[in-house]
């Protein structure tokens, strides 16, 4: 499934050939550097942009030899460069690449992503202001509560994915740096002046201070970001599966012709997508977790955060990239039900209005407690025979008191609800 939904760009980024690239991009600028302070003569420089050239396949024959992917990624450059590459990888240690390629790739990932947010925020923005004025069913515990609008909904989540999209730019900026300071930190083979240089021609800034690798809540500030996103896409997809159910069926998501939903059932209409969507949610909070412990490194570094990066930061943006693809596209297409939102609306004889009867009575000079106590007993009874709660209500002298039908029927209009939804709209930038 991710192969329909995933651009060739992030597969391609987290690819093995992108990755020594990146690599690569790190060397030659480091050399560039070099040059420049007069450690590299230009003709070796030269010689070495000519020939830096590799394969992935014979990085990973040397690797099996060696154990060590940068020195043998090196050595498979040496092999085309020649005399010059002694110049390559000078004064670095293997972090100072690998940490600042990964900085980059994690950069470009997350625009990737950021890309894709926008669509989405485009769609929730579209979609609620579709379904804005279109009475439903609120639900508090599971329970009807007060009716609310579809459309508010929606602006609901396009808010909260602007808050997404600022938490990803946040990230993107925290994880936009790089270090070549050495096998501690101190910088003691290159000098800062190498990794000022390497760093903005990369488009990244320099770590003010670092050890051996980059600080990595640095790297768990990107996942947290990534995984909360994941919840939020988590939490749409869940209301869109409540919503499908067939007892309420006030929304469904797209459903193609020729799809099926059931081997066994040819009935069935699944909400898949977003049963996909909850799912891979996890996995992002699991890798947050991963990505957290990986803070605590020894002393100047140890490697234990290696090889759990090497699947929790591919496997998260490209789950995210995924997940934001197929979620918009059921976000666009989502169907609502008009004739079930105005069934379930009226589902409960009137008891959603309880409240505006209660407030009602009160400004009719009944004590709150008296008025709570008088509705409350009627909808008991409403909830026990199913009769509609009005005729409980005009067979209560006490409500009779107070109110009449005709001003009871008045109070139970479930657009009244949504006299201020303009004004949320307005809050929301929707209007």
């Amino acid at each position: 499934m991710i192969e329909r939904y995933t651009m060739p760009e992030m597969r391609e980024l987290w690819s093995e050939q992108t990755k020594f690239e990146t690599w690569l991009e790190v060397e030659v600028l480091a050399c560039e550097a070099h040059a420049e302070a007069g450690r590299i003569p230009a003709e070796a420089l030269k010689q070495i942009k000519d020939r830096a050239k590799f394969t992935v396949e014979r990085i990973l024959e040397i690797e099996e030899i060696v154990q060590h992917d940068v020195i043998a990624f090196t050595t498979a450059l040496a092999e085309n460069i020649g005399e010059a590459s002694r110049f390559v990888h000078m004064g670095l240690t293997s972090s100072d690449v690998v940490d600042t390629a990964q900085s980059v790739r994690m950069m470009r990932g997350l625009d990737l992503i950021l890309a894709r947010v926008e669509a989405m925020i485009a769609v929730l923005a579209r979609r609620a202001k579709e379904l804005k004025g279109i009475p439903m069913m609120g639900r508090t515990h599971g329970i009807h509560a007060e009716p609310t609008s579809m459309g508010l909904k929606f602006a609901l989540w396009h808010q909260e994915m602007l808050r997404n999209k600022k938490r990803l730019e946040a990230a993107r900026e925290t994880i936009a740096v790089g270090k070549i300071s050495g096998a501690v930190g101190t910088y003691a083979h290159t000098g800062p002046e190498l990794e000022r240089y390497v760093c903005k021609r990369l488009g990244l800034a320099a770590a003010t201070v670092s050890t051996q690798v980059l600080q990595r809540d640095r790297h768990a500030e990107v996942m947290a970001a990534l995984a909360i996103t994941g919840a939020t896409m988590e939490k749409i997809a869940t209301e869109v599966r409540n919503l499908q159910r067939t007892d309420i069926y006030e929304l469904e998501e797209p459903f193609k012709k020729g799809q099926k939903g059931s081997s066994a059932m040819p009935h069935k209409r699944n909400p898949i997508g977003c049963e996909n969507i909850t799912g891979l949610a996890r996995v992002l909070r699991g890798n947050l977790v991963a990505a957290l412990e990986n803070v605590a490194l020894w002393h100047e570094r140890d490697i234990s955060h290696s090889g759990c990066e090497r699947v929790i930061i591919p496997d998260s943006m490209t789950l995210v990239h995924y997940m934001m693809a197929r979620l918009t596209r059921i976000l666009d297409g989502a169907q609502p039900k008009p004739d079930r939102i105005v069934e379930n609306l009226n589902k409960t004889g009137g008891l959603i209005y309880s409240q505006r009867i209660l407030l009602a009575l009160i400004d009719k000079g009944m004590l709150r407690e008296a008025a709570y106590s008088a509705v409350q007993r009627n909808a008991m009874q409403t909830w026990a025979d199913r009769r509609p709660l009005i005729e409980h209500l005009m067979e209560d002298p006490e409500i009779t008191a107070h109110m009449t039908r005709e001003e009871i029927e008045k109070l139970m209009d479930p657009k009244a609800y949504l006299k201020y939804e303009d004004e949320i709209y307005r809050q929301c930038g929707l209007i």
